[in-house]
């Protein structure tokens, strides 16, 4: 059998705290101290972040005007452009290391798509990928945006799916550095109660999660993972 891949939910968390605590991660599972691969489920308040490929026009507004209006900024080391989360957004941080796997970006990135795919497919809505462009879209509109970083093969960033997200945020920004695009959320394009659609985007997200990448989710306290104390070995 595969290892186990370890979810954790760190449920409503700063985005400062959950970069420092991936990166912390992925340092530990380099270095082999942390024996299991992790899936991070967090969900972070009003936040832009700033990618490797950010351009200053995928920022209309000053980020002196953007933390006026309660948002943070972070320039962080993921690939692509500028991108916002915010309540109602399920965000993953997977820690894999890619040995264990494939080491390959490209085939890993259209692994995340396809857990995305498959998961929204579970909750009514028919995504799929555009060509050239990195993410997730269903009828011409963007739910779900991706971006990673790799150290030593071991992954960290992730993905972010729009699940009840307050779409009038993107207007703050060029989402992904695509001018025109329309940023779109599973409540959006279902329509109808939103009652009982975060658990089900969350539970969706990891069975497709296993299911893409052959591994038994197990889910695990979050404790342990924030105070450090965690391993990742057999209990």
């Amino acid at each position: 059998m595969s290892a186990s891949l370890g979810v954790i939910d760190l449920g409503r968390r700063p985005y400062g705290e959950a970069l420092e605590l991936q990166r912390d991660l992925c340092r530990r599972r380099v270095a082999g101290d942390l024996r299991e691969d992790l899936l991070l489920l967090v969900e972070h308040d009003p936040v832009v972040t700033l990618g490797r490929s950010s351009k200053e026009t995928s920022l209309p507004i000053s980020r002196t005007l953007l933390e006026a209006r309660g948002l943070e900024v972070f320039e962080v080391e993921r690939g692509g452009d500028v991108t916002l989360h915010a309540p109602g957004q399920l965000v993953g941080y997977p820690i894999l290391d890619l040995g264990g796997y494939r080491q390959d970006l490209h085939w890993y990135l259209r692994q995340i798509e396809e857990v995305m795919i498959r998961g929204l497919a579970d909750l009514g809505v028919v995504a799929e990928r555009n060509p050239g462009k990195t993410g997730v879209w269903t009828a011409g509109k963007k739910i779900a945006s991706i971006g990673i970083h790799v150290k030593q093969w071991v992954t960290l960033h992730g993905f972010a799916l729009n699940v009840t997200t307050d779409l009038s945020l993107f207007d703050l920004i060029v989402p992904c550095g695509i001018h025109g695009v329309t940023m779109t959320s599973i409540a959006t394009e279902r329509g109808g109660d939103t009652a009982g659609l975060w658990t089900a985007a969350r539970s969706a997200t990891i069975r497709r999660f296993g299911e893409v990448f052959e591994r038994p989710m197990e889910e695990r306290p979050a404790a342990p993972v924030i105070f450090g104390s965690y391993d990742g070995a057999a209990r």
